[in-house]
């Protein structure tokens, strides 16, 4: 097909991103390309907030036809967690068609080289920049994430992620030279001599499958490091969020077709209520990658079965906070009520289990009992969603019944430090909206353990009383072995306890935050310069990003012959 895109045209426009991005994940330093605050799009061909929302508007009760082979019907059903109906419809493929057109396209996709796929994927991460206004709200309206949060998390920190993937991808297929002239001396012989040909291989159609709380921030990783190493990739959204992966897919095949390339090598794979095609999809002999964010069940259940598949899992863990002293008690305090609060606790690193002693903890405002702790725990939390406008633009929605229910049982589970409240949200009167509980439990009580050591997703956090610095130290590496963490954090100014800390979490290998008393919080990592995740524990077997993520996506394929 003709090309509106060449490939020196991309190379041109995008490889100085690209090399920025190299740099950033060499240094680990902050950097990106794409803005934060709303106000800093409108310009350059991007949309504005007024266009973005008029986009979104636009797409409701509408049929999204991306173009792709096999559709034998459509598909739909998403609720807003706010209330509205979306009312749009998807594709529904015949997979026995899908799949092979799939797999036309991946020669010219794999011949186009490293450089060529980088810089494709760039562009579809530019034009999906450029309509940031338009994916936070469908972002915001599939997953229940407060608009300014949907914008950040589901838009740059999103496309960061890609971009990060992209990058990592990149060095790894550029690692080898594509020949190489091989001599052997051979003494009074001729030498030995043979030319040799390097080429990364694509392993095959990749699946992504889609979340609910995260659609673009969790699918874009997958989603760009299979691409970028010459892999088709097929999308199954989760099916309460399909809208924003479903616009992402339709931004991908435009760039892929624009720029002379078969648009087929992204596919949408949306389902009927209840038809569960994820399980299906997953054992097909033609998928070789899949990337997961979900249930440990399913993911277990994936890494188990899927056995033709590379798969990269983001499961469930038990995030733990152990507070022994801290030299900030204010700053501890509206450290953590913020990162209880933020989304509900509807994020894979929010932290649950906070192991307090129960003597109580040093402090710079003199010491401080278990008691005191919690009540200035539940306080500052408080004090943060006393205001409702406040609360709901940091709490968002509840994203489905399952969390709602999990929530008020928790009550149940011991003594209530912090009752959960309803927040009415004037703007969308259906939206289930609720502020954190915190219950106490004891550590030492057997029976108390069911609750802490299993993960409470949602806005459920356990104050659990120890006998010990030391005997924290030990729950937490437990948990961490039994049941993994996606983030630890710790409040601490005693060496030993500080050192004893890091010990566990490189042991076991745990994601640790030491003392965060200002603006940066234990549930949030930065792209290019923290992993999500770290592979090392049963929350997840693979972190965002690393070279571990991309490499085994490709093989590298050598053809030999003499010189």
């Amino acid at each position: 097909m003709a090309a509106e895109l060449t490939a020196h045209e991309l190379i041109a426009k995008h490889r100085p991103t690209l090399d920025q991005a190299l740099e950033a994940i060499r240094t680990r330093a902050y950097w990106s390309p794409h803005p934060e605050h709303p106000k800093a799009y409108g310009e350059h061909g991007s949309l504005d907030a007024a266009a973005g929302k008029a986009a979104f508007d636009a797409l409701l009760g509408t049929r999204l036809d991306l173009g792709q082979p096999g559709t034998d019907d459509w598909v739909g059903g998403e609720v807003s967690p706010y209330g509205t109906e979306l009312g749009v419809t998807y594709p529904h493929a015949d997979i026995e068609t899908l799949l092979p057109a799939m797999k036309a396209g991946q020669r010219a996709w794999q011949d186009a080289g490293a450089e060529t796929r980088a810089v494709v994927c760039l562009e579809i991460l530019k034009r999906i920049s450029d309509r940031t206004h338009e994916f936070a709200h469908a972002v915001m309206h599939t997953s229940g994430q407060a608009f300014m949060m949907a914008f950040q998390a589901g838009g740059p920190h999103a496309q960061d992620r890609g971009l990060e993937a992209v990058a990592y991808a990149y060095v790894e297929q550029v690692r080898t030279p594509d020949t190489a002239e091989w001599t052997k001396p051979q003494g009074k012989r001729d030498p030995l001599a043979l030319t040799k040909r390097f080429t990364p291989v694509p392993r095959g159609i990749a699946l992504v499958i889609g979340c609910n709380t995260f659609p673009t921030w969790n699918g874009y990783p997958g989603l760009f490091a299979s691409l970028a190493t010459g892999n088709a990739v097929l999308v199954k959204p989760h099916p309460r969020a399909v809208l924003p992966l479903a616009l992402t897919v339709g931004v991908a095949r435009e760039v892929l077709a624009a720029a002379g390339f078969d648009p087929n090598l992204v596919t949408l794979a949306a389902e009927r209520p209840g038809e569960g095609i994820a399980k299906t999809l997953a054992v097909r002999p033609e998928i070789k990658i899949i990337d997961y964010t979900g249930s440990t069940a399913f993911g277990d259940w994936l890494e188990a079965n899927a056995r033709q598949a590379q798969v990269y899992t983001e499961k469930a863990g038990v995030n733990t906070v152990i507070v022994e002293s801290t030299g900030n008690y204010k700053g501890m305090l509206s450290n953590l009520a913020f990162s209880l609060s933020l989304y509900s606790g509807q994020m894979c690193t929010t932290p649950q289990n906070l192991l307090i002693p129960r003597d109580g903890i040093r402090t710079d405002e003199g010491p401080k009992t278990y008691d005191e702790v919690v009540a200035d725990l539940a306080r500052a939390v408080d004090g943060l969603l006393g205001d409702d406008a406040r609360a709901n633009a940091l709490l968002g929605a509840i994203v489905n019944p399952d969390v709602k229910a999990r929530l008020e049982a928790a009550a149940g589970l011991g003594e209530v430090a912090l009752a959960s409240r309803e927040i009415s949200n004037p703007e969308f009167p259906q939206a289930v909206v609720r502020t954190p509980v915190i219950v106490k439990l004891d550590g030492a009580k057997p029976d108390d353990e069911a609750a802490y050591m299993s993960e409470c997703f949602g806005p459920v956090s356990f104050a659990v009383a120890m006998d010990s610095a030391a005997d924290a130290v030990e729950l937490l590496r437990r948990s961490i072995r039994e049941k993994g963490a996606m983030t630890v954090g710790a409040y601490t100014t005693d060496e030993q306890v500080d050192e004893a800390i890091q010990e566990v979490c490189l042991e076991e290998a745990a994601q640790l935050s030491l003392n965060l008393t200002g603006g940066v919080y234990v549930n949030q990592t930065a792209a290019f310069s923290d992993f999500h995740g770290s592979g090392g524990n049963p929350a997840a077997n693979a972190a965002l990003c690393d070279g571990a993520f991309v490499a085994n996506r490709f093989r590298v394929v050598e053809v030999r012959r003499e010189a």
